[in-house]
């Protein structure tokens, strides 16, 4: 029973929660010095951050699956997950929904407590109110409900509110350590999860083609042809955001080395648009990267090079 309850958590999916280690990973050398004691310290607030998220996710994909049960037995692939086989009761689905709930805004609530015991990196306390954290934790956890019950049924409001759930992971992460929160962070996050969004809907429509709306209504408002456009705007313009980022933002390097990054970008988005138009992979981005080894790879160079430039080139405090 508890590997049927991992499995429905999805760990697969966790990969999206480490958009909460952006703010820790571009403030590093703004308010602290690498490797001090400071340093681990909000690591390890951004790695607890990390977990509440996984539990938060987890409540949300049985939410989302207890409600969307029926449905999920006419798609070739979701059909498969434990609630949808009917080999996790759905009264045990909806015990665990509950537990995981606890579980994120306990967690939440403790992270808060321990982080105010610590200076605050910026001088003062960016966001205006306590427990921060929790807040931005328990407002994803709203949108996150409302998707699963309203929003999901509204065109183009349905990726964005895909969307918002990666910004809100980011502010997540910022509240956590307290630091502040780069224009750029919403507007390459949004982009590059709508980009996805955009992607995962058609994945939808292509793999089950006329039995598209019998799974998920939405679907027959989009077709092919909008959602290309739709993907190749947002492309475009989540690679000129990256490239205005890299020389333009205030917490990176003076000497532009964060150019340096941009053919990983570019390799990233170009061999992701790879996946979904020529091995229609693109409705599970998380898995998309942890099964192609050329995407997983570039990611974690374009990491490496992001960390070595800001800790050789960044401003220390």
């Amino acid at each position: 029973m508890l590997k049927l309850i991992l499995q429905e958590m999805r760990p697969r999916q966790w990969p999206k929660n480490f958009f909460v280690f952006l703010p820790l990973i571009f403030t590093v050398r703004q308010y602290w010095r690498p490797f001090s004691d400071t340093m681990w310290i909000f690591l390890g607030l951004t790695i607890g951050a990390f977990v509440v998220f996984c539990f938060a996710s987890g409540f949300v994909y049985f939410v989302n699956d207890l409600v969307d049960v029926a449905k999920d037995r006419a798609h070739p692939h979701k059909r498969t997950r434990p609630i949808a086989s009917g080999a996790l009761p759905e009264n045990v689905a909806r015990i665990t929904a509950v537990a995981l709930l606890g579980l994120t805004l306990a967690g939440a609530v403790m992270l808060d407590r321990f982080s105010q015991t610590f200076p605050y990196p910026a001088g003062a306390p960016i966001f205006p109110f306590p427990y921060a954290f929790t807040a931005v934790t328990a407002t994803y956890l709203v949108l996150q409900i409302a998707y699963s019950f309203y929003l999901k049924h509204i065109v183009i409001v349905d990726v964005f509110s895909i969307a918002a759930g990666f910004v809100l992971r980011a502010v997540a992460g910022a509240a956590i350590i307290q630091v502040p929160i780069s224009p750029w962070l919403y507007v390459l996050t949004t982009l590059l999860s709508l980009f996805i969004g955009f992607a995962k809907r058609r994945n939808e429509i292509v793999i089950l083609e006329d039995n598209a709306k019998n799974h998920r209504a939405i679907l027959e408002e989009y077709s092919p042809q909008l959602l290309d456009q739709m993907i190749s705007i947002t492309m475009a313009c989540t690679a000129i955001a990256y490239f205005l980022y890299t020389f333009t933002a205030e917490n990176l390097p003076k000497n532009h080395a964060m150019m340096l990054t941009i053919p990983f970008a570019l390799y990233g988005i170009f061999r992701y648009m790879y996946l979904i138009y020529i091995k229609n992979e693109g409705g599970s981005p998380e898995e998309a990267l942890l099964r192609d080894r050329p995407l997983l790879v570039d990611a974690i160079l374009w990491g490496l090079a992001v960390v070595v430039i800001l800790y050789l080139f960044g401003r220390t405090p």
